[in-house]
């Protein structure tokens, strides 16, 4: 698949995808402010709710700043002494650099999942992901599961506790992977959360309207679980919310037959980042420039969509496993439910965008159910050897 077929089916603009480009965004993670930078911390054990979401007890510049101010006339929390910083760089920082912390929220636990665990990872991927489900249940899109819905609720109930005592600022925009089961997760952590006036001093919180982006799907597969539903079907589920422009009407990246390789998922994770920071003016780090698209040299002028620091994006572990890499962030895969909040710097510099063909590969899998497999490939019935040519006829129909 070329870059040209999924820049079209992603819906990206013909400039901000343009080889001959002569700015792009290099992004990196700052550090020393979430205890999920530090090397020591295991990502398999670390709870995000077991301290301000891994926010670390510290002084900031802004702090020092602040002392000279008149408005310094309460005691202020840790998450409000880190936005107070947040802003602080960017305000700070050269027109061409700029800051925003993303929540980045794996959805909770999907019926796929499950299977996964059932079957076991091996034979998962050498056969039954390649199934839409069985007699019990159905994962082709996967649904949450009783216990993906009470991860998503425990996420709720954390963002009402951090904003009850530590008067955390809420998300400016929230973004969400198509699949049912991030779109689920995201509705069921946000829905009815109102945090009070006092948490975001001089506004109240943005509404929560997700936009729908398929830049933020999971890695696309061979598995019918990274196959999408129809955009009327996610419009049934949440009339109110909102799709990128050029959002279609079907899944046109799925097709069973070709999957991304890692290159090709963080190009995909690169451009969606491009387009929220392009979006959302000088304090984001870039802006559109007036009249096109692609990368601009960005101007502060106060507006609202400079104010929009805070990021919420929900989605899948292999896309913020690609998410992480594209910005520097250490490996930290994230168990279902869990979030991991990241502070990201954006610089516009003098390089051209990634020009190369995007690479998409086909896998291996058996066409009945495998006698076994192994981490390192499939063992199929009979002696048969796995093939790459096609799908199974039974996976082809559609599922939904």
């Amino acid at each position: 698949m070329k870059l040209s077929t999924v820049t079209a089916a992603l819906g990206l603009s013909a400039a901000a995808a343009s080889a001959s480009s002569s700015k792009s965004i290099n992004y990196t993670t700052v550090q020393g402010y979430f205890i999920q930078n530090d090397p020591s911390t295991d990502p398999s054990s670390f709870d995000y709710t077991s301290h301000n979401f891994g926010l670390l007890d510290r002084t900031y510049d802004a702090d020092k700043a602040a002392q000279h101010s008149s408005s310094r006339a309460r005691n202020i929390t840790q998450w409000e002494r880190f936005h107070r910083q947040l802003e602080y760089l960017n305000t700070n920082s050269p027109k061409h650099v700029g800051y925003k912390l993303f929540f980045l929220g794996r959805h909770g636990e999907g019926w796929h999942n499950a299977a996964e665990d059932y079957f076991g990872t091996p034979a998962w991927n050498c056969y039954y992901s390649l199934l839409t489900g069985n007699a019990t249940t159905t994962w082709a899109d996967a649904d949450l599961t009783p216990e993906g819905i009470r991860q998503a609720k425990v996420a709720h109930a954390y963002w009402a506790s951090q904003s009850k005592e530590q008067k955390i600022h809420f998300p400016d925009a929230y973004y969400s992977s198509p699949l049912t089961r991030s779109l689920k997760t995201a509705n069921l952590t946000f829905v009815g959360l109102r945090p009070p006036l006092s948490a975001q001093p001089g506004s109240n919180a943005a509404a929560f309207v997700p936009q729908v982006k398929e830049g933020f799907r999971e890695g696309i597969s061979l598995h019918t679980c990274d196959r999408r539903r129809s955009r009327s079907y996610i419009e049934g589920l949440f009339p109110d919310w909102t799709f990128e422009e050029g959002f279609s009407e079907e899944d046109e990246l799925w097709t069973g037959v070709r999957g991304e390789t890692s290159e090709a998922q963080d190009l995909r994770s690169r451009r969606a980042l491009d387009d929220i920071f392009n979006a959302q003016g000088r304090t984001g780090g870039v802006n559109k420039p007036r009249g096109g698209g692609g990368v601009g040299v960005p101007n502060y002028d106060g507006d609202e969509d400079d104010k929009k620091l805070v990021i919420s994006v929900t989605a899948h572990s292999g896309e913020i496993t690609s998410i992480l890499r594209v910005v520097g962030h250490r490996e930290f895969k994230l168990n279902t439910g869990a979030v991991i909040p990241v502070l990201i710097r954006a610089e516009v510099v003098n390089e051209p965008e990634p020009t190369a063909t995007v690479s998409w590969t086909a896998s291996a899998h058996c066409t009945a159910a495998p006698v076994t497999s192994t981490a390192s490939g499939c063992v199929c019935a009979s002696s048969v050897a796995p093939v790459t040519t096609g799908f199974p006829v039974f996976a082809t129909e559609t599922p939904y």
